[in-house]
């Protein structure tokens, strides 16, 4: 049972820091501070896995379902282990409000360069050898695939040599041995990660604060997950996909998406009894105190599209074993607090799955207000007990953003009805706070932009663009503007501290 609370959306690459990039470091403890006095008790954060300039920096085309991202690594805190002098951090130079992936990828590599050095120079300890044991399941697999791509850069891990792509074993020996040096320091930066998210998490149980984390359904084909388990995915015997992910035509998209991640082959799973799922979801949960599953519905079925195809139009929908899937997680996890990502078209398979193993799903306040209001599932009084409510969420506009650039005069009136007033876009965000709080949801969950009365400059992802998402991050300014004294008073009142 998920408690009555309430909670922010800020992902940790979105933070201030004085490295271009939000990290682990002191402005996430600040956050978590910021979240007690407000009476806060959840964070949403995203994916923190490792991203790739192909893909954006999007935390949903990571290379590792398993690694973490090295760019969120906080450099005051290597000072703080000796691991780096203050005097080789930079000066803070970096633009405000935006991330410079170019930049911030050369200068935190850099330091993460030295303090592995600095590391291996004081002969590492138990906790390290243990960390590397307990993880090597993917660690070593992460690690030769990260290498290996910076040996061979772009090109995919099919196209490199035919011993090192089929993975002989012979191959893989000689590779760790030549790689020693680089593989080592890749382990030491998964290390100093771990370490440091341990503790950041310490420290916001003690304050009472709740981690709520993401697990993206699909990987890119360039990933280590899917050159270790070709099995597990519809590859053709040369390593090239057989069929992707996307979604089908809809009244937005006369095509469709085409995501282009290589499907499960959930035969091989099942043989497995999802062993590799098992690992996953043991790694999240471990992580993270809730696990949102994002596009949940491709677990019960999921659209198919062959992959010469140039949109998604000529796919299928194929039926994944969820009740045996969902079973034999139920019988591997003692609990399953997961949040089932459930927006768009759900069809009855889906809304029975989530019911039967009594996974609350998602309803998104903005949309709210258009098709029938005695049907619409996002509608404030259609709001079940048993979901997450956001104002809006990482693919959203933000709330004022929406009001003045895409809500339709059908739903700035509707709007209008349900606050007993016009709506005004300088104020709407309170609106829409105070309506998530009220509402019989037993979480809800404000997005920070939505918190500071953002517009549309704030967004952080705009689905179907390709270029200029996972950018945006709060300055400073922003950062000590959050509101706490009206939060708490909202929290109080709607019973969610």
């Amino acid at each position: 049972m998920f408690p009555r609370a309430s909670g922010v959306l800020l992902p940790i690459p979105c933070l201030p820091s004085g490295f271009g990039i939000g990290d682990l470091g002191p402005s996430a403890y600040r956050f978590a501070d910021y979240l007690h006095s407000a009476g806060q008790r959840v964070w949403q954060i995203l994916p923190l896995n490792p991203t790739t300039p192909a893909y954006q920096h999007s935390p949903y085309h990571g290379v590792s379902t398993f690694a973490f991202n090295p760019l969120l690594i906080s450099p005051e805190h290597l000072v703080a282990e000796g691991l780096l002098d203050r005097d080789e951090l930079p000066p803070p130079e970096f633009p405000e409000g935006q991330i410079d992936y170019d930049a911030v990828v050369q200068v935190k590599q850099r330091l993460l360069d030295k303090a592995c050095a600095r590391f291996k120079q004081r002969l590492p300890g138990e906790d390290y050898f243990r960390f590397c044991a307990e993880n090597n399941a993917w660690l070593d697999d992460y690690t030769l695939f990260a290498a290996l791509s910076t040996r061979y850069p772009d090109v995919m891990w099919n196209r490199w040599p035919y011993d090192i792509q089929q993975r002989h074993p012979e191959a893989l020996t000689r590779l760790r041995a030549e790689l020693s040096d680089c593989l080592e320091d890749l382990k030491i930066v998964q290390y100093l990660f771990s370490r440091q998210w341990i503790g950041l998490r310490a420290y916001c149980l003690e304050k009472g604060i709740r981690i709520f984390g993401d697990l993206p359904i699909y990987l890119p084909f360039h990933s280590a997950d899917v050159w270790a388990h070709p099995r597990l995915f519809k590859l053709d015997k040369t390593g090239n996909p057989l069929a992707v992910s996307g979604v089908p035509p809809d009244y937005f998209s006369t095509s469709g998406q085409l995501w282009g991640h290589p499907v499960y082959r959930w035969d091989a799973h099942r043989e497995t009894r999802y062993e590799w799922w098992i690992r996953r979801f043991a790694r999240n949960l471990a992580l993270f105190d809730y696990v949102r599953i994002d596009h949940f519905r491709g677990l019960v079925a999921y659209w198919e599209v062959p992959a010469d195809e140039p949109t998604a139009v000529n796919g299928r929908w194929l039926q994944a074993p969820a009740e045996d899937f969902f079973n034999e997680l139920r019988h591997r996890f003692v609990c399953l607090p997961l949040i089932a990502e459930d927006l768009g078209v759900i069809t009855a398979d889906v809304r029975e799955t989530m019911q039967r193993f009594g996974f609350p799903g998602m309803r998104v306040l903005m949309f709210g207000f258009s098709e029938d209001p005695a049907t619409n599932a996002n509608a404030i009084h259609n709001i079940p007990e048993n979901c997450v409510v956001f104002t809006g969420t990482h693919d959203n506009n933000t709330v004022k953003g929406w009001l003045e650039n895409e809500a339709s005069a059908l739903e700035k009136r509707r709007l209008g009805l349900t606050l007993g007033r016009q709506p005004a876009a300088d104020e709407l965000h309170w609106d829409m706070i105070r309506l998530a709080m009220m509402s019989p949801a037993r979480t809800c969950i404000t997005p920070v932009q939505d918190l500071l009365g953002l517009g549309p400059e704030a967004r952080i992802n705009t689905p179907g663009r390709w270029e200029g998402n996972w950018m945006w991050r709060m300055s400073p300014g922003q950062f000590t503007a959050m509101p706490q004294k009206q939060m708490l008073e909202l929290t109080e009142a709607f019973g969610r501290r």
